[in-house]
C-alpha cells in the first residue's frame, strides 16, 4: 500500500512524525465496520486479533472489498504491534509500502500479511502477532 500524499520525503529512519503516522494507519475504517458488524470491538490488543481470526470471512466473495479488508486487516495487526509491543513503530520503504520496525531493526510488513489472511486465513493474526512479539 502507498501513501502518495506522504510522498518519499524520507531522509532517514525514524524521520516520520511517529504519532501522526500511528493515528492514520489505525484508522481501518472498513475491518472496523465488518468487525463491528459481527459483534466484535477493535481495542487494538492482541485478544482482538484472536476475535478477528474466528470470524466467518463472507468478504471472500467479494472481489471489490477484499483488497481493501486486506490492507486494514494488516494496518490493523500493526497498530495492535505497535501500541503492545515495546519498542515496534510504524516506518515506511521508499516504495511507501508501511512496514512495521522491531527494536531489534527486523521489518515486518504487516500489509502483506493483512492480504493474506484476508484471502485465506492463513497465517491467522494472532499467530503472526505472537511471532512478531517473541521477536
Amino acid at each position: 500500500m502507498k501513501i502518495p500524499f506522504l510522498g518519499n520525503r524520507r531522509e532517514k529512519p525514524g524521520a516520520l512524525d511517529p504519532e501522526g503516522i500511528a493515528e492514520l494507519l489505525a484508522e481501518c475504517e472498513l475491518l472496523r465496520s465488518q468487525a463491528s458488524r459481527e459483534g466484535v470491538q477493535l481495542d487494538d490488543t492482541a485478544a482482538s486479533l484472536e476475535a478477528l481470526d474466528q470470524l466467518v470471512p463472507r468478504w471472500r466473495d467479494d472481489e471489490e472489498v477484499l483488497p481493501w479488508l486486506g490492507n486494514d486487516a494488516g494496518l490493523y495487526l500493526g497498530t495492535v504491534i505497535v501500541r503492545t509491543v515495546p519498542g515496534a513503530a510504524w516506518d515506511l520503504w521508499p516504495s511507501g509500502q508501511p512496514v512495521i520496525r522491531l527494536a531489534s531493526g527486523r521489518e515486518f510488513d504487516v500489509v502483506a500479511s493483512g492480504h493474506e489472511w484476508a484471502g485465506s486465513g492463513v497465517p491467522e493474526l494472532s499467530q503472526l502477532y505472537a511471532e512478531v512479539a517473541e521477536a
